[in-house]
């Protein structure tokens, strides 16, 4: 396939419908990346060469134009001397070089022109590379995504499963039974000498507020006149 036919067919082409009927998305605009980027290093290689060719008609052109001004100079000395068959032969070189100038002058504008078109094939084939390497990083984006909720999904399955649940809830239970056996660790112990003085201070304060309830309710019964207990 030559580089105009793969350029048409490229630049022409609907990339997200060609991935659309793709069976193996990613691995199709991986070959269309691949394919557009070689076709772009050969439309570069060409657009190089026919400016390197321009170049050497500008150089011919410029030899040639001053072939063209040396013999009409040729042509003005020999009029001057009276020389007209040397004025004639001058005018006759004069003319083949301005014959041969205005060919390559032809030549030139065909190769700025095609100059152009290379330079414009360039740039659509470049912003068509540019969307195929974006949609190539959504594909594997999605890609990515979609083998995660896949996993997550198979795990929500395992843990719905009834072994799932029949061991959650053995592990329940046992992180009940070690709770429990935690509560019992204390249960039934002497208590510690820090422990008797702090029971010893909490009877006092208890036997102080008992007394002073009693004295409150003895002033408040004298005080109304009704006979104590």
């Amino acid at each position: 396939m030559g580089i105009f036919t793969r350029f048409r067919d490229i630049v022409g082409s609907n990339i997200n419908s060609m991935l659309d009927r793709a069976e193996d998305p990613e691995k199709l605009i991986k070959l269309m990346i691949q394919e557009m980027e070689d076709t772009l290093i050969e439309l570069k290689s060409a657009c190089a060469g026919v400016m390197a060719e321009s170049k050497k008609i500008e150089r011919q052109l410029q030899t040639l134009d001053r072939r063209v001004d040396y013999w009409e100079d040729k042509a003005n000395l020999a009029v001057n001397k009276g020389r007209d068959n040397l004025a004639r032969d001058a005018l006759l070189e004069k003319r083949r070089y301005s014959r041969r100038a205005e060919s390559l002058t032809h030549e030139l504008t065909e190769h700025e022109a095609l100059l152009e078109q290379y330079q414009d094939d360039i740039r659509q084939l470049e912003e068509k590379l540019k969307n195929a390497r974006e949609k190539e990083r959504l594909l594997v984006q999605r890609h990515i995504h979609a083998a995660r909720k896949k996993r997550a999904q198979e795990e929500i399955r395992r843990m719905d499963s009834a072994d799932a649940i029949f061991k959650f809830e053995e592990l329940e239970h046992r992180i009940e039974h070690m709770e429990a056996e935690a509560d019992l660790v204390n249960f039934g112990r002497q208590p510690t000498l820090e422990g008797a003085f702090d029971k010893m201070l909490a009877e006092d304060d208890i036997e102080i507020e008992l007394a002073a309830l009693k004295t409150a309710r003895s002033q408040a019964a004298s005080g109304s006149g009704d006979p104590q207990p």
